[in-house]
């Protein structure tokens, strides 16, 4: 059981890391370089590609925290526990920024204006690059703890 658990825990952490990569680093860059100058164009095909995601992402993190604790319930063997508690830690960093960006930055977007744009851009690319290092960092430790 514990290594189902565990299949899923890793894929589901696996498929956000995998997707906020794949979108940091392959479709934003090509976004921007396929329209140009064109903000708008850029801001409506982004809008589109992240329309209804919110709900699919929050229900995957749950997922993944469900699954780290379920796997601390059947694991028995808690030497590493701190380990557990930095990945806990991280996930609640990264939620906490999918959050904002989510209910905060992408409404910003919507209503801003072309003058307000580019910097919103940018912040977007600090902010899930954060992301993507926290989670990115929570799935390195848990296979530094499964193996220690």
């Amino acid at each position: 059981m514990t290594a189902v658990v565990a299949i899923i825990h890793a894929g589901l952490a696996a498929a956000w890391v995998g997707g906020m990569a794949y979108s940091l680093f392959v479709v934003q860059p090509k976004l921007k370089r396929y329209f140009g100058p064109d903000q708008e164009g850029r801001e409506t095909l982004t809008a589109v590609i992240a329309s209804g995601n919110r709900w699919k992402v929050v229900g995957l993190i749950g997922a993944i925290a469900v699954t780290g604790v379920v796997l601390l319930l059947l694991d028995h063997d808690h030497d590493h526990w701190w380990i557990h508690a930095i990945k806990a830690v991280l996930l609640l960093g990264a939620s906490g920024i999918f959050w904002y960006v989510s209910w905060r930055h992408w409404p910003q977007r919507v209503f801003a204006t072309a003058a307000e744009l580019p910097a919103l851009q940018r912040r977007l690319v600090v902010l899930a690059s954060t992301m993507l290092g926290l989670t990115g960092l929570a799935f390195a430790l848990g296979v530094l703890a499964a193996h220690v």
